[in-house]
C-alpha cells in the first residue's frame, strides 16, 4: 500500500479554515446522532512515530462532546496485562452503544512496534493477525464503526521532527530510544507496517492513509474519514442494513465533503514527461528481450511459474508492451489471456473462476491483458455488480494472489498511465488509419467520458491491492519507447531477484 501514496499533498490556511469551519460542526452533529441511535464507535490511530497522532487526536476532540468518548494511550503491556490473552485489555476498554472510544495506538502495536523489537516470536505473527481480524469482524457484526487512520510520512521528514523535539528539553522526553532506532532501520520498519496493512484492511474494518506531511492537509482529511463513516453507519441503521456492511475505504466521491484535493492518489505523482530516444529503446530492447528469453528457458528448468498482469487506460500501450515483451520467448512456455466481458458460462460462475482457469503450470508464463481487476474498475462504474461485492473483491483478489506467490510463482502488476490529451491522440491516430481503425471502438469514447469515475476506482485500486508479494508498477506510458523499456526492465529485475532467492533457498 504505502509506495503507492502521495506524499507531497498539502493544503493552504484559508482552504483549511473554510472547510473546517464546515466539518467541525458537522461531525459534533454526528456524534449526537450515533448516540441517539445507539451506534457504539471505535477510531484507532496508527502510523510512523512523529506523524502527528497527538496533535490530531486533540484536534478532533475539539468537535466533540466530552462526556461521549474516551482516549487510550496505549503503551507497553503491563504485567497483569501480560497475564491475560493479549486482547483483553482492549475489550475492557471497548465503548458503551452511547460513546467513542479513541486509541492512540491499538491492538496493532503488537504486530508492529512489539514486534520491531524482537518482544514477539514471528512464528506468532499470523495467529495475532487472525486474532485481530476476528475481533474487529465480531464488534463490526455487532454494530460498532471501526475507523483505522493510518498517518503516514517519510524517513526524511521523521528524522526532522525528532530533531525539532529532542532540541527542546520540555518536549525532548517524547522521542525515545526506540524512536530514533525505527528511523535509522525506516524501511524495514515499514515493511512490517506495510504487511500489517495488507493483512487486516478488510471490508468491515478498512484502514484509510492519511498523507501527513502537512498537518492542516492530514486533519480535514481525517475529519472527512470520521465523518464519511458516521454518516455511511446511520444510513446502515436506518435502512436496516447488516451492521457489518461494508465502508469505502475511499469518502465516496459524491459526498459534500470529499473531493479531488482529500483522495489518496498514486496517478497524480506520475511523471508522464518521461521518456526515451530511439537509439536508446532500441539498444535497450535487444538486451532485455535477449535476457527475458534466457531466464525463460531457466523459469522453465527449475519450474518457477510467472503470472503478469496488465491493466491500463484505453490506447495506454498494453498491446505493445505485451508484443516487445513476448518477441523472443519460447512460445511454447507461455501464453497471453485477452479478458473480454464474461461470456454465459463465466457468468454463471464466480468471478474468479475464469482466471483461476488460466493460472499456468510451474515453469510457464501467464500473461493476462486485462485482469481479474475488472471487478473493482469497469464492473464498478458500470454498474454490474453490486457495491459490496466490489468492495469484497478488493481481498479477494489479495487473498487469491497471495495463493499464487505462495506457490512460488512471480507475480506483477502493471498499470499502464496516459493523460487524457494523449489519448484523444492515439484514438483519432486510430480513426485515421485504416491498419489500426479495428482498435478504437464506439464503447472507448463512451469509457473516455466517464474519465473522472475511473480514475477514482483506479487510485483505491492500486492503494488496496499493492502488495509486497504482488505489487503494481505504475508505467509512465506517454512516451512508448519509455513504457516498454520500464515493463522490460521490471520483468528482467523480478526474474532475476527470484532466481537469487531460488538459489540461496538449495544452496
Amino acid at each position: 500500500m504505502l509506495e503507492q501514496i502521495d506524499l507531497t499533498k498539502s493544503m493552504s490556511k484559508e482552504d483549511y479554515r473554510k472547510r473546517m469551519d464546515a466539518l467541525e460542526p458537522e461531525l459534533s452533529r454526528l456524534q449526537r446522532e450515533c448516540k441517539a441511535q445507539h451506534i457504539p464507535v471505535i477510531i484507532v490511530f496508527e502510523g510512523f512515530g512523529a506523524a502527528g497522532k497527538g496533535y490530531q487526536i486533540s484536534r478532533l476532540i475539539r468537535a466533540l462532546d466530552p462526556r461521549g468518548f474516551y482516549v487510550y494511550s496505549i503503551g507497553p503491556e503491563s504485567t497483569d496485562e501480560m497475564m491475560h490473552p493479549f486482547l483483553w485489555r482492549f475489550w475492557t476498554k471497548l465503548p458503551s452503544t452511547t460513546q467513542m472510544a479513541i486509541f492512540d495506538r491499538s491492538w496493532y502495536r503488537k504486530v508492529l512496534i512489539d514486534r520491531f523489537d524482537g518482544v514477539i516470536r514471528e512464528s506468532r505473527l499470523l495467529s495475532y493477525y487472525n486474532e485481530i481480524n476476528a475481533f474487529e469482524r465480531q464488534l463490526a457484526a455487532d454494530g460498532t464503526v471501526i475507523i483505522k487512520l493510518f498517518l503516514c510520512i517519510d524517513k526524511k521528514e521523521q528524522k526532522k521532527r525528532f530533531k525539532r523535539l529532542t532540541d527542546v528539553p520540555s518536549s525532548a522526553w517524547r522521542v525515545s530510544e526506540e524512536d530514533l532506532q525505527r528511523n535509522k532501520e525506516f524501511d524495514r520498519y515499514k515493511a512490517m507496517n506495510d504487511e500489517m496493512l495488507e493483512q487486516t484492511d478488510k471490508a468491515y474494518a478498512p484502514w484509510t492513509i492519511i498523507e501527513s506531511m502537512d498537518r492542516s492537509f492530514a486533519t480535514v482529511k481525517i475529519y472527512t474519514a470520521v465523518i464519511e463513516a458516521l454518516k455511511a453507519a446511520l444510513r446502515r441503521k436506518a435502512e436496516g442494513a447488516a451492521a457489518d456492511t461494508v465502508v469505502s475505504v475511499v469518502p465516496t466521491p459524491a459526498s459534500e465533503y470529499s473531493d479531488e484535493v482529500l483522495r489518496t492518489s498514486s496517478l497524480k505523482k506520475t511523471d508522464l514527461s518521461l521518456s526515451l530516444g530511439r537509439e536508446e529503446y532500441r539498444r535497450e530492447l535487444k538486451r532485455l528481450q535477449n535476457r527475458i528469453a534466457d531466464l525463460h528457458g531457466e523459469f522453465y528448468r527449475r519450474r518457477i511459474p510467472v503470472i503478469l498482469g496488465f491493466e491500463g487506460w484505453d490506447a495506454g500501450g498494453k498491446g505493445g508492451a505485451i508484443k516487445r515483451l513476448t518477441e523472443k520467448m519460447d512460445p511454447r512456455g507461455y501464453r497471453v489471456h485477452p479478458t473480454a466481458s464474461p461470456n454465459d458460462l463465466e457468468k454463471v460462475h464466480h468471478y474468479l473462476w475464469r482466471f483461476w482457469k488460466s493460472v499456468p503450470k510451474d515453469g510457464h508464463i501467464a500473461i493476462f491483458d486485462r485482469t481479474w481487476y475488472g471487478r473493482v474498475m469497469v464492473e464498478r462504474i458500470e454498474g454490474f455488480c453490486t457495491r459490496e461485492e466490489w468492495q469484497r473483491a478488493y481481498s479477494e483478489i489479495n487473498e487469491m494472489e497471495k495463493q499464487f506467490v505462495e506457490h512460488g510463482a512471480v507475480v506483477l502488476k502493471f498499470w499502464m498511465q496516459i493523460d487524457k490529451d494523449e489519448q484523444e491522440r492515439r484514438f483519432k491516430e486510430r480513426m485515421e488509419n485504416p491498419e489500426k481503425q479495428w482498435k478504437i471502438t464506439d464503447e472507448d469514447w463512451r469509457n473516455r467520458e466517464k474519465w473522472d469515475a475511473y480514475e477514482h476506482a483506479v487510485d483505491e485500486m492500486l492503494v488496496r491491492t499493492s502488495t509486497m508479494a504482488a505489487p503494481w508498477i505504475i508505467v509512465e506510458g506517454n512516451d512508448k519507447y519509455y513504457a516498454r523499456i520500464k515493463v522490460l526492465r521490471t520483468v528482467v529485475d523480478a526474474m532475476e531477484q527470484r532466481l537469487v532467492r531460488y538459489r540461496d533457498n538449495t544452496d
